[in-house]
């Protein structure tokens, strides 16, 4: 399907669609990202909806976009409404069109990196916003966009860096939010919380040889002994999940084998191998009883094993989700008045709310979209304009109605 009869035939798409499309064209993708394209892109939005705009390099070459809508009351603690520019890598032989095309198809599903992950989101904030100062609206508390690089390799060089610059101080953040998934069912879902993510090399050292001989205490023997502890706990857990419909994804602790190292040529038996894993661990997991079980793992498969960790996530702060907190309160019944269903999860991966809850803020996971296959990092990732748009009404109230949350004394 040719872009440009597509874009003929839609002479009145909306325009928030069509920023939103535009958006997506950006390549901000890794390894090579164009962060200036975005920031010149959210440069005209900010104009445009009439919302000054600060650039804040953060880490070298790396800068947060930050716009600020003004309260009546700016002393009061701030809304902070966060997303990414960066995407992930594609694999573009695997989709059915180019994947920065945003080619929008018959039935409005818009297809490119970045649809669910997280552009959607940072253009319904804007749009937002634009439509609530349209209507006149005043706000008690001071809403700020940051628009952050970096989170999809981590966000180490990002939020993780902003969260503690002077500047992210200034802007007395009282809530956060951030993104979320898709629910493939007409709930929506938000998250309260994240798993630690661990990131775990295991090397294993034995005795080297001729490839045609029975060499004892191997590397090769240690790994397998290493990788059979890992894979059979992660089987339990699997069994745990399938065997409990209460559990979710991030109720559970997942280990997954990610990388193989080592070998020299095919007829030597190596001196050293090397594994990686992914693991991440619900909050309520006690980190230093878990971290022993590593340990024995390693001792278990016997001497020359050791282990280092690549990335350790060990905060493990939940935002709450008690009637009483304020915040939620707000939250959840600005969603249940527009008749939403929602369903509140711990994240199962890793985003940007774990830097702001980990430095003592409240944040909340949440992109606006129901009747959605979840096709974060996946090809053919898409999302429906009439989904989009509806995600721009959803915003439209729950962004008041957290900025006029009563201050507490």
């Amino acid at each position: 399907m040719d872009t440009n009869q597509t874009d003929k035939r839609n002479k009145k798409e909306d325009p928030a669609v069509t920023n939103f499309r535009e958006y997506l064209r950006i390549k901000t993708v890794h390894p090579f990202p164009d962060y200036d394209g975005a920031i010149d892109f959210l440069g005209r939005m900010a104009e445009g909806i009439g919302l000054p705009m600060k650039k804040i390099e953060v880490s070298p070459g790396r800068i947060v976009v930050l716009m600020t809508w003004e309260g009546t009351n700016p002393s009061l603690p701030s809304i902070l409404l966060n997303s990414h520019t960066d995407v992930v890598p594609v694999f573009a032989e695997h989709w059915k069109v180019d994947p920065f095309s945003a080619e929008k198809f018959e039935n409005g599903d818009i297809y490119a990196r970045g649809t669910q992950d997280m552009k959607s989101v940072g253009i319904q904030y804007l749009e937002a916003i634009r439509r609530l100062k349209n209507e006149g609206k005043k706000l008690k508390r001071t809403i700020h966009l940051s628009f952050v690089p970096d989170e999809e390799i981590g966000g180490n060089s990002g939020m993780g860096r902003f969260v503690y610059d002077e500047e992210f101080k200034k802007l007395n953040v009282g809530f956060a939010l951030d993104e979320g998934l898709a629910n493939p069912s007409e709930a929506y879902t938000v998250f309260y919380g994240e798993r630690r993510a661990w990131w775990l090399r295991v090397k294993c050292t034995g005795n080297p040889g001729h490839g045609s001989r029975f060499i004892e205490n191997t590397a090769a023997e240690k790994l397998r002994k290493v990788i059979n502890s890992f894979l059979d706990f992660r089987a339990k857990e699997e069994e745990k999940l399938k065997g409990n419909s209460c559990l979710r994804l991030g109720n559970v602790t997942t280990v997954n084998l990610t990388m193989l190292e080592g070998g020299v040529q095919y007829n030597v038996v190596p001196r050293e191998l090397a594994a990686g894993f992914d693991i991440r661990i619900p909050p309520e997991v006690d980190l230093k009883v878990f971290e022993e079980r590593i340990k024995s793992w390693c001792e278990a498969a016997g001497n020359g094993v050791t282990h280092e960790f690549i990335q350790k996530s060990e905060g493990k702060n939940v935002t709450s989700t008690d009637g009483s907190d304020p915040w939620w309160n707000a939250f959840y019944a600005a969603c249940t008045e527009m008749g939403m269903k929602i369903e509140a999860e711990i994240f199962p991966a890793a985003t940007d709310s774990r830097f702001l809850r980990d430095a003592g803020y409240t944040a909340v996971g949440f992109s606006p979209m129901n009747n959605t296959p979840i096709l974060l990092h996946d090809h053919d990732e898409h999302l429906n304009e009439n989904v989009f748009l509806k995600g721009i009404d959803i915003y439209c109230t729950i962004i008041p109605a957290l900025a006029d949350v009563p201050h507490s004394k």
